[in-house]
């Protein structure tokens, strides 16, 4: 019972926060969005591994609650806008999302079962997701990583109780 209640929660909750999402200022989500990038990318910045996207933008989207932003390097700091020309898109859902965060699914594998759609200048998305691979959880606060762990276990236990019920629509791009 507690099992199905969990898939179900896992498989209907993204749908239930696009609402709230929606009705959010960018302006908050800009703040929220650039201090967890501070928190998880302040070392790489601080030693040029971001270089690669000075002047360049990268696009995330997050397909099942209707939330993107555009990401770039301006002046040597990390800056997020609700719209820009994206040189490069990632969009999924959030589960994935939450998954690759969490190291718990290979962004090669989502890839490739079209649950991670890159779309755009190629070199630069390969960029992107080798920033991803070397980003260190032990660099996250310890509250806001221990929140991403069981939110990810969580939605990985519903996620395995659950039939497969995931799309691959492609998102809006900014």
């Amino acid at each position: 019972m507690l099992n199905k209640l969990r898939s179900r929660l896992v498989r209907t909750g993204p749908s239930l926060l696009k609402t709230p999402v929606k009705m959010v200022p960018f302006a908050l989500k800009r703040q929220a969005l650039e201090q967890l990038l501070h928190w998880q990318l302040g070392k790489a910045l601080a030693e040029g591994e971001l270089e690669f996207l000075d002047g360049r933008w990268l696009s995330i989207s997050v397909r099942d609650i209707d939330l993107s932003w555009c990401i770039s390097l301006e002046n040597d700091r990390l800056v997020v806008r609700e719209n820009a020309p994206a040189d490069v898109s990632f969009s999924a859902n959030a589960s994935d999302l939450l998954m690759i965060a969490a190291r718990k699914q290979d962004p090669d594998t989502l890839f490739f079962q079209r649950r991670l759609i890159i779309e755009g200048d190629t070199e630069l998305g390969l960029y992107v997701k080798n920033l991803m691979d070397t980003i260190e959880l032990d660099a996250m606060p310890k509250p806001l990583r221990f929140m991403l762990m069981q939110m990810a276990d969580f939605v990985e236990a519903g996620l395995r109780d659950a039939p497969d019920s995931r799309t691959t629509s492609v998102g809006e791009a900014c």
